[in-house]
């Protein structure tokens, strides 16, 4: 096997081991929780939808290429080039656009009642089913591109001029405006929720420290633990955040410089460092939620307990 495909497929194969259980795990908690209260909040509504789609991302993604890249199965035929490529632009997408709008809820929930912005905060709770539909259906129709445009080999009869290499694929435009034009609408679909939450991150940071100021200048309970699950809720987003700026702050800058290549690159070495750092925030922000948010932990500690409290009982049994 080249170096070049063995360091590519220990690295997917680091963000699949990392990426799946931590995903699953934040799905599983939050389903238990469900299941024991029949009810979720919008927020962690949310995240369960961040853990869903950021699951797909590396399931799709990491681990398909994992198993590409050993030679332990390939999918990349033209359909399934097409496929995958679909499913990854959408899912990061979204998890993109998920993450804003985690953000942005938690912006809203630190208003006081009865002020206009807390009616709205109520509005998203009301119809959270119907943003979730509407993300769906935008970033489904963006990656649309995937599906015209790619195939899983390369024709060497017909150069590709205005084409991506992304190892196992290749996403071949009709023309260089084509490229472009897909290419910026990309850009602009993952820099409009950036600024969007960037600007939601800074609000909650506001609140914290203003809201540090009051605790250690009233010195009171009532003051230090009234806000106490607001400020960890929002400690938690403004971390989100954060890591998602940075991540797919450096994919979003390899993208630009791909569109400014005139020729098709021969090696596939950008689209992986696209594709890693892009999966990299899929694959830690589970780790970030299971740190830090108390009802996951909850219920995560709870199922870890519980097994082996089986187990004995079950050995008691058996004697």
């Amino acid at each position: 096997m080249p170096s070049e495909e063995l360091v590519r497929g220990v690295l997917y194969l680091s963000l699949t081991v990392v990426g799946v259980p931590g995903n699953a795990s934040v799905i599983l908690a939050f389903l238990l929780l469900l299941y024991q209260e029949n009810r979720l909040l919008p927020a962690d509504a949310i995240v369960l939808h961040l853990a869903c789609v950021n699951l797909l991302v590396v399931v799709v993604r990491c681990l398909l290429e994992t198993l590409a890249s050993f030679s332990l199965a390939n999918i990349f035929g033209d359909l399934g080039c097409k496929s995958v490529i679909f499913v990854y632009r959408t899912s990061r997408s979204l998890s993109i656009w998920i993450t804003f709008l985690l953000s942005a809820y938690q912006c809203l929930s630190i208003t006081p009642p009865g002020s206009r912005w807390a009616s709205v905060r109520t509005l998203l709770a009301r119809y959270l089913g119907f943003v979730f539909l509407f993300l769906w259906v935008l970033n489904t129709c963006m990656s649309s591109a995937a599906i015209l445009f790619s195939f899983g080999t390369k024709n060497e009869s017909s150069p590709i001029t205005h084409g991506i290499n992304v190892q196992f694929c290749y996403v071949n435009f009709p023309s260089k405006l084509s490229k472009e034009a897909n290419g910026i609408a990309q850009v602009v679909r993952d820099v409009v929720p950036m600024a969007l939450m960037t600007l939601a991150s800074l609000i909650l940071l506001v609140f914290l420290y203003k809201h540090s100021h009051q605790v250690k200048g009233l010195r009171s309970s009532s003051s230090g633990g009234g806000g106490g699950a607001e400020q960890r809720a929002a400690k938690v987003v403004v971390a989100l955040v954060s890591l998602y700026v940075v991540l797919y702050g450096v994919d979003n800058g390899l993208w630009v410089y791909t569109l400014t290549v005139s020729e098709t690159m021969p090696s596939s070495l950008i689209s992986d460092l696209r594709i890693f750092f892009s999966s990299l925030y899929a694959a830690l922000s589970p780790v970030v939620i299971i740190a830090s948010n108390r009802k996951v932990n909850g219920r995560l500690k709870c199922i870890v307990q519980e097994k082996p409290a089986h187990e004995k009982d079950t050995s008691l049994t058996n004697m």
